[in-house]
C-alpha cells in the first residue's frame, strides 16, 4: 500500500494544488496499490471522488497533516507516503516529499512574514527525513539543492503539464470586429511583477482599442504589496474564472503576458499556448527553462522593454502566427501521463529496501530527468 496525502482536495485550486491533483489522477490509472487520504474539508469533490479520497482524522490544514495523517500511517503498519504539494508530516521519514521552488526565500515580500517563516523553519527539518524530493523545473532542481545544500541527486524533475480542456479555437478571436486583448493570470503578488506589466501597457501609443485582462485574485498568504494601477477603462480586473471560462479568455486573446520575476515552473503560459494563445514572456528563473524558443521574450525589470514586446506581438500577426505554432510544439514536449510515470518509477525506486541496509543515505533511483 502507498499512500497519497491528498489534502490539497481541500485547498482552492493554484498551481500547486493543480500539479498534486493531475499527477494522482493519471497515477490512479497507473497503479492499484495507491490510498489516497485527506481532512473531512474537501472543496475539490469532483477529484475526490474519482480518487476514492478516504477522509481521516478530526483536524484540518497543518495540524491534520502533523498530526493526524502521521498517527493514520502509524495505525496502518507505517507504510510509504507520498506527498505532493509544498508540505508534508514533519515527523514522518518513509515518505517523498515535493517542493515546488524557493521564491519565499527569494520573494520574501510577496508573503505573510507568518508564512516566509514557517517555511524557512520547517522545511530543512523536512529534508532532513525523506528519502526523495520532487520539484518541477531544473532551475528549481538548483535553487533548493544550493539554499538548503541538498544533495542534488536526492531531487527528482517532474515538470507539469496541462490537461485535455485547454484546446485552440477554430479560429481566433483577434480579428476585425472583436474587441483585442492582452491577457494575464496570476495572484497578484508582488513577485509576479504586475505593476510593471501595467505601466508598460499604459505606455502603448496608438493601440487604444487594445485592454489589457487580469484574471486571478490575491491569497491571504501574500502580502499587501500589489500594483495600483492608474484608473483606465481598458484594464479590466476578472478575478478568479472557472476553467472552462478561463480557457475562453486564453482563446480570444492576442497574447498572454507572462511578467513573472521567480516561477519554479509557470503553468499559465503552457496552457495559453495549448489554447493557441502567442505568449510573452519574462526572460527570469525557470521561464526560459519551460518554453525555450516558443515566446517573445523581454527584461522583466525594463518598463519600456515589456511595452515594446506588447507592441510587437500586437501588431505583427505573422509573429504571432510563428509563435502559436512554436507554443504548439512546446506544449506537446509535456504530458501529466508522463509526469505521473516519472512519479511512479521514483515510489518503485525510493521505497525498495533491497540491498539498502538502515540509514543509508544513497539515492535508490537515477535522478536525471529524460531529455524532452
Amino acid at each position: 500500500m502507498i499512500v497519497i496525502n491528498a489534502r490539497f482536495v481541500t485547498q482552492q485550486t493554484r498551481g500547486v494544488q493543480r500539479f498534486a491533483e493531475q499527477l494522482c489522477l493519471e497515477l490512479k490509472e497507473l497503479r492499484n496499490d495507491l490510498v489516497f487520504v485527506a481532512p473531512d474539508d474537501v472543496l475539490m469533490e469532483r477529484s475526490a471522488t474519482s480518487l476514492k479520497v478516504q477522509r481521516i482524522g478530526r483536524h484540518r490544514g497543518h495540524l491534520w497533516e502533523q498530526l493526524d495523517l502521521p498517527l493514520w500511517l502509524a495505525r496502518h503498519g507505517s507504510p510509504p507516503l507520498v506527498s505532493l504539494c509544498n508540505t508534508a508530516p514533519l515527523a514522518y521519514g518513509n515518505q517523498i516529499a515535493t517542493h515546488h521552488d524557493i521564491n519565499y526565500v527569494r520573494h520574501p515580500n510577496s508573503y505573510s512574514p507568518l508564512f516566509r517563516t514557517t517555511y524557512r523553519f520547517l522545511t530543512p527539518l523536512l529534508l532532513k527525513r525523506i528519502k526523495a524530493l520532487i520539484t518541477v523545473s531544473e532551475f528549481s532542481r538548483g535553487e533548493i539543492a544550493s539554499h538548503y545544500r541538498y544533495p542534488k541527486e536526492r531531487i527528482c524533475v517532474v515538470p507539469n503539464a496541462v490537461d485535455a480542456r485547454f484546446q485552440p479555437f477554430a479560429a481566433q478571436a483577434y480579428r476585425s470586429g472583436t474587441t483585442p486583448y492582452l491577457l494575464a493570470v496570476s495572484s497578484p503578488s508582488a513577485h509576479k511583477n504586475f505593476a510593471r506589466m501595467v505601466a508598460a501597457f499604459l505606455r502603448l501609443d496608438g493601440l487604444d482599442d487594445v485592454e489589457l485582462r487580469i484574471v486571478g485574485d490575491s491569497n491571504r498568504v501574500f502580502s499587501g504589496s500589489v500594483y495600483t494601477p492608474q484608473s483606465s477603462k481598458r484594464i479590466r480586473f476578472l478575478g478568479r474564472l472557472s476553467d472552462e471560462e478561463l480557457v475562453e479568455a486564453y482563446q480570444g486573446a492576442a497574447a498572454f503576458v507572462f511578467p513573472s520575476l521567480y516561477e519554479g515552473f509557470g503553468i499559465p503560459p503552457l496552457e495559453a499556448q495549448a489554447c493557441g494563445c502567442p505568449v510573452i514572456a519574462a526572460r527570469a528563473a525557470s521561464i526560459p527553462e519551460v518554453l525555450r524558443d516558443s515566446a517573445l521574450y523581454f527584461d522583466p525589470l525594463d518598463v519600456a522593454d515589456i511595452a515594446d514586446c506588447m507592441k510587437r506581438i500586437l501588431l505583427d500577426e505573422t509573429l504571432r502566427a510563428d509563435l502559436r505554432r512554436r507554443g504548439k510544439l512546446n506544449v506537446a514536449r509535456f504530458s501529466w501521463r508522463a509526469s505521473a510515470g516519472q512519479v511512479s518509477r521514483l515510489i518503485d525506486r525510493a521505497f525498495s529496501t533491497v540491498g539498502q541496509a538502515e540509514g543509508d543515505k544513497t539515492p535508490p533511483f537515477p535522478l536525471s530527468p529524460p531529455e524532452r
